[in-house]
């Protein structure tokens, strides 16, 4: 709500110590761009009424090593009467240039955080609609609402319903397939060496998925009984991939150990959760009745990364029905802890950070969003693909970001180790891709 505190999760990202927490989302459409007044008048007519997008943040006040920084809260300010067409604009740049330029430098502190470009389209014949945001303000699920209703089929947001706070929920994982629970909130596991070729600093880099690629991939495995079995899921994909990416990188890093001899290694420890990988993956906890709520109603859930298998369809497999996720009524005693970290957020933050950001909590993060409709135009223009923009992860991680749509998968890889290792991550992920594709083949 306007004028309130931050609520614990949007106040965590409000301070993220790995630089300004900006993500965001780019849609490419194919042919020539509307005119800025065409697309002005567009989100005039369909944002209109969302109170989010008038909000300015206020940080606490005083100075950072003081008292106030510690006890205080950020909270959100109305700006009654604000024009969003103020927050629409063009460059002439692509989406790699605005990630450079942009997000790393924080939004002005007078303005609500979010920003609307047209760009440069990477291939001839496209342009790029990139909506660019402090994290605070809003979240996946969120960004794809708002997007889809600039849609040609879309229609006017509802100003109530994008209020509709979801309850005190949580979403938890349900035992995958392997067996074993999520980990505890400050059980940690085993970090990842990344290549770190090159200069440390936050890179970021993008390559489309061939489609053909990613539906062998998914039929490489057969899900459920005989005669009702489905193929995996992209999600179920994604994550395996990624499981042989970090396999990868384990290997590599002991140059005296061949593949089976480092996977020995992560298998070796007496203490299974010092030996596991985990990867943080986002999930939505909003309900049915609170799906066009606008604001951040996500939770982030580890999962165990099956790199001790060798075989890529064996990986695939430990995966399905890994997000196999419940909703259930928050805790008396979670509501408690996380109450008490709220008032204290500078210090909750100081306290926990050197666990949930180190490497060994979570060497990957996995973020999928997608819209499924077929046929989406904007303005009469096609939309092509959808590519994430993740926040600069936390130091020695990755963050491997897929965005789909009826017409592909784009795969963003963000890490805080400099342009050659998000090149090389992404490459490995091609690779691992091929290998179960042809393994379904």
């Amino acid at each position: 709500m306007p004028g309130s505190h931050l609520p614990l999760m949007e106040e965590g990202m409000a301070r993220w110590p790995f630089g300004p927490p900006n993500a965001g989302i780019a849609l490419d459409l194919a042919g020539a761009p509307p005119s800025l007044d065409e697309l002005r008048a567009l989100v005039e007519e369909r944002w209109k009424a969302l109170p989010r997008l008038t909000q300015t943040l206020v940080a606490p006040g005083g100075a950072r090593t003081g008292l106030t920084w510690w006890t205080g809260r950020h909270r959100w300010a109305r700006r009654d009467g604000h024009d969003l067409a103020q927050q629409i604009d063009s460059a002439d740049l692509t989406l790699r240039d605005a990630v450079r330029r942009w997000f790393h430098t924080p939004f002005p502190a007078d303005r609500p955080p979010w920003s609307l470009h047209l760009l440069r389209g990477t291939v001839e014949g496209e342009f790029s609609l990139l909506f660019r945001m402090h994290h605070s303000l809003l979240d996946g699920r969120s960004l794809t609402t708002l997007l889809r209703a600039l849609f040609d089929d879309g229609g006017p947001l509802d100003g109530a319903a994008s209020l509709a706070v979801p309850g005190p929920r949580r979403r938890t994982v349900r035992p995958g397939p392997t067996g074993g629970g999520p980990p505890g909130l400050l059980t940690t596991g085993r970090a990842v060496p990344l290549p770190h070729r090159g200069p440390r600093e936050p890179a970021y880099t993008v390559v489309r998925l061939r489609a053909d690629l990613l539906r062998a991939a998914r039929a490489a495995v057969s899900v459920g009984a005989v005669g009702s079995a489905r193929p995996a899921t992209t999600n179920e994909v994604f994550l395996a991939t990624v499981s042989g990416v970090l396999r990868a990188c384990l290997s590599a890093s002991d140059a005296d150990s061949d593949s089976d001899s480092a996977s020995a290694s992560v298998g070796g420890d007496r203490d299974p959760d010092a030996r596991q990988v985990w990867l943080s993956v986002p999930v939505d906890e909003r309900p049915d009745d609170c799906g066009e709520f606008l604001g951040n109603a996500f939770a982030n859930v580890r999962v165990p990364a099956p790199v001790t298998l060798a075989d890529p369809v064996a990986r695939l497999t430990a995966c399905t029905g890994l997000l196999t996720t419940v909703t259930r009524p928050r805790r008396t005693a979670e509501k408690l802890v996380e109450g008490t970290l709220a008032a204290v957020p500078g210090a909750a933050l100081a306290l926990a950070g050197g666990k949930i950001f180190a490497p060994a909590y979570a060497p990957a993060a996995c973020s999928y969003v997608h819209l499924r409709e077929q046929g989406q135009t904007l303005a009469g223009r096609p939309l092509r693909h959808l590519t994430i923009v993740p926040m600069v992860p936390p130091a020695d991680t990755a963050t491997f970001a897929l965005g789909g749509c009826a017409k592909g998968h784009t795969l963003s890889v963000a890490t805080n180790s400099g342009s050659q290792d998000a090149g090389l991550l992404a490459e490995a992920f091609l690779d691992e891709l091929t290998l179960l594709a042809e393994r379904a083949r």
